[in-house]
């Protein structure tokens, strides 16, 4: 297994805009976690991957509830300053759910040699969910880190969480907690 850690969405308008919303509160207390498991990638020379909204002012995603956020080029489209960041990750925007949807990320998974996704970030049921999916449907093992993902409100998260937990497709897709991957790939 050669993995590559994503991080989904961990974007400032998501966490200054909404302080008090729960999913910006569950997703603060992994925040140490994901820095822990970043460093882990980097020192191993694994890719760590920022998978951030990045939207243009009037695109069609916000003609449903979406209201406006992370427009390309705003301060508000930009990783929090709590995950730690160094010069080799790499930052890919994308204009929808999926990580990978019009985006390079496959063939940027590639070009590393990566065969395996490690999901982690906002929303569990959304864009989580469809990076893990496409992970999947492009021929990537999926692991999504589910102590490292939140939703909107909790049942969502529980039920995305239980509905994959015994997918049919396991072991492509793979529900994990953090200190179990940790376990399993780098205290060998």
């Amino acid at each position: 297994m050669k993995p590559a850690l994503i991080i989904v969405d961990m974007l400032k308008d998501t966490f200054n805009k909404h302080p008090d919303a729960f999913i910006t509160k569950e997703a603060l207390k992994f925040v140490p976690t994901i820095n822990r498991l970043s460093a882990m990638f980097r020192d191993k020379g694994l890719p760590v991957i920022f998978s951030c909204d990045s939207f243009l002012q009037g695109d069609f995603i916000f003609q449903g509830k979406m209201k406006p956020h992370s427009i390309r080029g705003t301060d508000g489209a930009t990783v929090i300053d709590e995950l730690e960041r160094e010069t080799s990750d790499i930052v890919s925007q994308k204009r929808r759910f999926s990580a990978f949807f019009k985006t390079d990320l496959d063939q940027t998974l590639r070009t590393f040699g990566c065969d395996t996704v490690t999901v982690v970030g906002i929303a569990t049921h959304i864009c989580v969910l469809t990076t893990v999916l496409d992970a999947v449907a492009l021929d990537f093992k999926a692991i999504l880190l589910k102590d490292c993902c939140a939703a909107h409100k909790p049942e969502y998260h529980t039920g995305t969480i239980q509905i994959y937990k015994s997918s049919p497709i396991y072991p492509l897709i793979r529900i994990m907690s953090s200190a179990d991957f940790i376990d399993e790939y780098f205290n060998l």
